[in-house]
């Protein structure tokens, strides 16, 4: 089981069905979630919502072709209990961090909702260097029940493209496993042509929908089921699906003194004396690690 797990976690299987029009991404994190969540102490239920944002953004940012692009996920809100969720993806490296109110989030029970977190915010996920254009960004309201369906309705709605999400995730004594599948409808060609008839009610993608929506919580996070396994379970009818190995995941936090130090080399010299300590560092706290870096400047 152990051998099991180690083989089919932490990475991303893509694939395609060229006679349905559709190409998707499955993916299982296990010691990659872990090794995130344990920068902070998270309580349970900002844990499940830092694991489903990202299984997401692991998905999302796996539909990248450019090794040097880097996709990021926010959601925001100045109300809510949580203030700011972030998450990014770049070549197989990914990360996430949770601002949030303690003490309101008390208030909420154990299994609070997702307006109960964020009330009235708004996801934003942003693509950089990507193409000739390099970055461009879609935000939708946070709404639903899921940061999956707010991711769903991203994708329906900044880009037209017919989206099916699913996820599971478990979080028992050894610890955090989640997983997840993404399935779209891309007619005439995966990319770089016209989609302008996408649209939710075409049959090819409403027999695919229909298939990727019988996949169960158990198969999303059973570690003796390789993704491979779990794409042929769900379209093993199909005439062709092609299956693409895709990238190992990592956690990977791209925080360094020098790093820190080029950032700080922006400041002037009267706003780095107001941010040196006693010793003449700067003591930079990154919130996705949780590691403190003492920079001299």
């Amino acid at each position: 089981m152990e051998m099991q797990s180690e083989i089919f976690a932490d990475r991303v299987l893509g694939f395609t069905l060229p006679a349905r029009d559709a190409r998707g991404r499955a993916v299982r994190l296990d010691a990659v979630l872990n090794e995130v969540l344990s920068a902070h102490d998270y309580p349970p239920p900002i844990m499940h919502l830092l694991a489903e944002a990202l299984v997401l953004t692991a998905l999302i940012g796996s539909l990248l072709k450019d090794s040097d692009a880097q996709m990021t996920m926010q959601a925001q809100t100045q109300e809510g209990v949580v203030s700011l969720l972030a998450c990014d993806f770049k070549a197989g490296d990914v990360r996430g961090y949770v601002k949030f109110d303690a003490d309101k989030l008390a208030e909420l029970g154990s299994n609070p909702s997702l307006f109960a977190l964020f009330g009235k915010g708004y996801l934003a996920i942003t693509f950089d260097g990507v193409g000739a254009g390099g970055r461009y960004q879609g935000i939708v309201p946070l709404e639903g029940s899921s940061l999956a369906e707010a991711c769903e309705a991203y994708f329906i709605q900044s880009e037209q493209v017919p989206t099916m999400i699913r996820l599971a995730i478990s979080n028992d004594a050894d610890g955090c496993t989640a997983g997840g599948l993404l399935l779209q409808h891309l007619p005439d060609g995966e990319e770089g042509r016209d989609r302008i008839h996408a649209r939710l009610d075409h049959p090819e993608w409403e027999h695919v929908s229909i298939l990727a929506g019988t996949v169960r919580h158990d198969e999303l996070l059973d570690s003796s089921l390789s993704m491979e396994g779990l794409v042929w379970r769900l379209f093993h009818e199909e005439d062709r699906i092609r299956v693409e190995q895709g990238c190992e995941l990592r956690r990977g936090c791209r925080c360094s003194a020098e790093h820190y130090q080029k950032v700080l080399g922006r400041f002037s010299d009267t706003e780095l004396q107001d941010m040196r300590d006693t010793d003449g560092l700067v003591r930079v706290d990154c919130a996705f690690c949780s590691r403190v870096f003492p920079v001299k400047v």
